[in-house]
């Protein structure tokens, strides 16, 4: 089982992207949606860039994730970019695409922006480190080549750094046993074998909404249920999509506009400012239509109010429960009392998960209460020194998220410390763009930006064109470098903790607080405040340099 990326590094060539010393404008790093993105916009500048991508092809994320159901949990048009020579020409078969279609979309991407002519794969990158002096940063790969950059920019999303529990004997067991982010390319084959899923979240989710139909039997372990909500996914014809065309730039605009950068946000109404059977029947229109309007379309108290989001949990417990036949069960994916606030960690969208435990072939272990003790060749054994054997194993355990794919990639500040050893206690940033002691680096959907909070795309071309306007303001000022200072930095951290503490995201270890990852620090790693107030505020320190030094 593979568990690092540097494990995939291959030099594939010498020439182009691929030689030794270069000596460009700007360094990429990744080439999912934002790092496409990124390079796209440099290049309308003038300048040259390159991309860096661990993977194999362009598409980021849906390169890697490639598991049994991969699925994306943002509706398209949401989930594209918004530039229109990307768009004019591409239709989709569902509204949720899964991992292929959107493999394709980025073929396409390729197709009409040439993307790939400056990107160079299987190339991970394992130090970087600016030097003053010479103004630019030193990047060197896994591969041993060495490169040189006025600009940075780390692209590598919220999920670049895999975590694997460091579970006693996982290496003898004797089956087949994969991460979900590093799932094989030629998958595996289940039909009648005995099938474990470790963990609970979307790939988790997804997993099992594959395996159930398909294998011999499935056992879930399960930590936390997963407050799961439809997804509401469908057929999408081309001729409906190619009609709503030209409402696509105002689309584009609207989500911007909107808290989670989906094409609806929050109600302007309180719970109690409706009745009860109002509140039922406004809850029944948010989960008919699907995605995430149940969560991020609500009442606006819904994740400040502990009253109002009780009333949201009692709804989603209401509707899923009578899904699910076993009573035992029903108490575990589903229980009466809320294991936490709900919507306080990133409900993931389903089609028939509950549905797969009404087969006899699926079955939930809590390992809550019954933890896992160590592999053994035959399976896992758990605390009630039961074996369960397995042929195959999915560790959907997650990542070190957010912002392990920064700490994980040899980046060193110009005082000689490396952000790994910074990021220990914290993670800080200013304005989730930018780090200080890192002149010209930029990062973009990573720590303390709207992220997880938020639909990919819209966050990316928010913080992706205050990325390259700032490159462009550094280059007509004639700047050598900016610097955010300690004290902006202490600034935006105190923003970024205000926002989530009049919030119910601090009572819940979650993706959103640091993760699940042992001895990580717990602390909100997100922007909670909403895309539209994030973009005015990043968009005020621009023109005068505020928050940053600046050196010529």
């Amino acid at each position: 089982m593979k568990s690092e990326l540097r494990e995939y590094a291959r030099r594939r060539a010498t020439t182009g992207p691929y030689a030794d010393d270069l000596d460009i404008d700007a360094i990429i790093v990744g080439a999912g949606f934002g790092g496409v993105f990124i390079l796209h916009k440099l290049r309308q500048l003038g300048l040259k860039a390159v991309i860096f991508e661990a993977g194999t092809d362009l598409g980021g994320t849906w390169r890697w994730n490639r598991y049994p159901g991969a699925n994306v949990d943002s509706e398209v048009p949401e989930y594209e970019y918004s530039i229109p020579e990307v768009w004019k020409d591409w239709t989709w078969s569902t509204n949720y695409p899964d991992y292929k279609e959107l493999r394709a979309y980025f073929d396409h991407v390729d197709k009409v922006l040439d993307i790939k002519k400056d990107c160079s794969f299987e190339s991970v990158v394992v130090d970087a480190q600016f030097q003053e002096g010479e103004g630019k940063w030193h990047v060197k790969t896994e591969d041993g080549r060495t490169a040189k950059s006025k600009y940075f920019v780390v692209a590598a999303g919220f999920a670049a750094k895999r975590y694997i529990p460091d579970y006693k004997g996982i290496e003898s067991f004797e089956g087949i046993i994969h991460h979900s982010a590093f799932w094989p390319e030629e998958g595996v084959d289940v039909k009648g074998k005995r099938c474990a899923v470790i963990g609970t979240g979307a790939s988790g989710v997804q997993i099992t909404q594959a395996w159930g139909p398909e294998a011999g039997s499935v056992t879930v372990f399960q930590r936390t249920p997963n407050l799961a909500v439809p997804m509401g996914k469908h057929a999408l014809t081309a001729e409906e999509q190619n009609a709503a065309k030209r409402w696509y730039p105002r689309l584009f605009e609207l989500r911007e506009k909107c808290f989670g950068g989906f094409l609806f946000s929050f109600s302007e109404k309180n719970t109690f400012d409706d009745n009860a059977e109002e509140q039922d029947a406004f809850f029944h229109s948010l989960w008919d239509h699907g995605g995430f309007d149940f969560w991020l379309g609500t009442y606006k108290d819904m994740l400040f109010d502990p009253k109002a989001n009780r009333a949201a949990y009692d709804f989603w417990a209401r509707n899923v429960r009578p899904r699910i036949g076993d009573p035992k069960k029903r108490e575990l994916l589903a229980p009466l009392e809320p294991p936490h606030p709900f919507g306080v960690k990133r409900p993931c969208l389903e089609n028939n998960y509950y549905e797969q435990f009404n087969r006899e072939t699926v079955d939930v272990f809590d390992i809550k209460a019954n933890p896992i003790v160590e592999f053994q060749p035959k399976g896992i054994l758990t605390a009630d020194g039961t074996l369960h054997e397995f042929d195959v194993i999915a560790v959907a355990t997650g990542f070190d998220i957010t912002t392990g794919g920064m700490t994980h990639m040899g980046l060193k500040s110009v005082h000689g410390t490396t952000l790994n050893e910074e990021w220990k206690a914290a993670a800080n940033t200013y304005l989730g763009t930018t780090v200080s002691g890192y002149p010209n680096m930029f990062h973009l959907y990573g720590p303390h930006g709207p992220t997880l909070l938020s639909n990919g795309p819209s966050t990316v071309e928010v913080q992706g064109r205050w990325i390259v306007d700032t490159i462009k303001k550094i280059e007509r000022e004639g700047l050598k470098f900016i610097d955010p200072t300690p004290e902006a930095t202490k600034e935006w951290k105190a923003r970024i903790n205000a926002l989530s503490d009049i919030s119910l995201f601090p009572t819940t270890k979650s993706t959103y607080m640091g993760g699940s990852l042992p001895g990580k620090a717990f602390e909100q790693v997100n922007y909670a405040g909403g895309i539209p107030e994030y973009a005015k505020e990043i968009r005020a320190a621009l023109p005068g340099w505020k928050g940053f030094r600046t050196v010529k």
